[in-house]
């Protein structure tokens, strides 16, 4: 039998959990709040001021993503890494979208390169260090360039981010609060200990209204197929959460970074939205090509 000091002590420890659940939630709320104007307003302004901003970002997301992978700032991961970042932002800003995106995959390359002698397979490392430190590259280039070759669109590209942040953001926020109320299975036990199959689902409800919002209220295409296509986005930002989950299982990390309070870094606030801003960046480029990708993702 549980005696009643038990008793006293596993209310105690349910408290403290709920307020540290509350305490993380504050956080959260407040980071975003803070954030989310600035997303918004520099989409807005666009030019190169939008691609400094996403520069920034993309260049947090290769440091972390080094730290996290050699578990060290080993310049061999960073300067090449960040050297092809710097030449992507310039080269999009410069209308050569196709440049920007070799400038990512030789950077990777050449992290590839320079640390395969020293570091692949290195005794008391993970095997392939080399491998998963030069796909940090590309990681951080799809973070900068799905953005980015988006906004580049004349006519609808603030609209097309707007359209992305609204169906990251509500997908975000509808798995969170849904899966906290509704409990039930987890959704993928041995990545993330916390998402459960409930607050996936809400989360696509959620992700799928926001994106159908703004594209019923910007009066572009066909709300019924821009909501499936939100619908798509949401799945594959929940993929993109789920892919980062696996990443830092695979190095032993809680979180990338402690960058955002109630976040951690900027890898674990980005992850899904970086994954469905490249797949709005294909889907608009299959359909209306390399300059006009924002009016392929949202007129149908």
């Amino acid at each position: 039998m549980i005696s009643p000091d038990q008793r006293a002590a596993g209310a105690g420890l349910d408290s403290v959990a709920s307020a540290g659940e509350g305490s993380n939630f504050n956080r959260r709320a407040a980071s975003a709040f803070v954030l989310a104007p600035v997303a918004i307003a520099t989409a807005y302004i666009g030019g190169w001021l939008f691609l400094m901003v996403w520069l920034a970002a993309a260049g947090g997301i290769l440091w972390e993503w080094t730290l996290l992978v050699l578990r060290r700032a080993d310049p061999a991961a960073l300067v090449p890494g960040a050297a092809a970042l710097l030449a992507a932002t310039v080269l999009a800003g410069l209308g050569q979208p196709g440049a920007a995106g070799l400038a990512v995959v030789v950077g990777a390359g050449a992290v590839l390169a320079g640390l395969a002698p020293g570091t692949l397979y290195r005794t008391g490392g993970p095997s392939g260090e080399s491998a998963w430190a030069a796909l940090g590259v590309i990681y951080a280039g799809i973070a900068l360039l799905g953005p980015v070759l988006l906004r580049r669109d004349p006519e609808l590209g603030f609209v097309a981010l707007l359209f992305l942040f609204a169906t990251v953001w509500a997908n975000d926020v509808f798995s969170y609060f849904v899966g906290r109320a509704v409990g039930g299975p987890l959704l993928w036990p041995l990545l993330s200990p916390n998402k459960t199959w409930a607050g996936a689902v809400g989360g696509l409800v959620g992700g799928t209204a926001g994106g159908t919002l703004v594209a019923y209220t910007s009066g572009v295409g066909s709300v019924a197929a821009v909501g499936g296509v939100a619908l798509v986005l949401s799945v594959l930002a929940q993929a993109g959460d789920l892919l980062e989950s696996a990443i830092k299982r695979r190095f032993g990390a809680k979180d990338a970074g402690r960058l955002i309070p109630g976040h951690g870094g900027l890898m674990d606030r980005l992850d899904g939205f970086l994954v469905a801003a490249m797949a709005a960046f294909v889907i608009g480029l299959l359909r209306r090509g390399v300059d006009a990708p924002a009016q392929g993702l949202l007129i149908w």
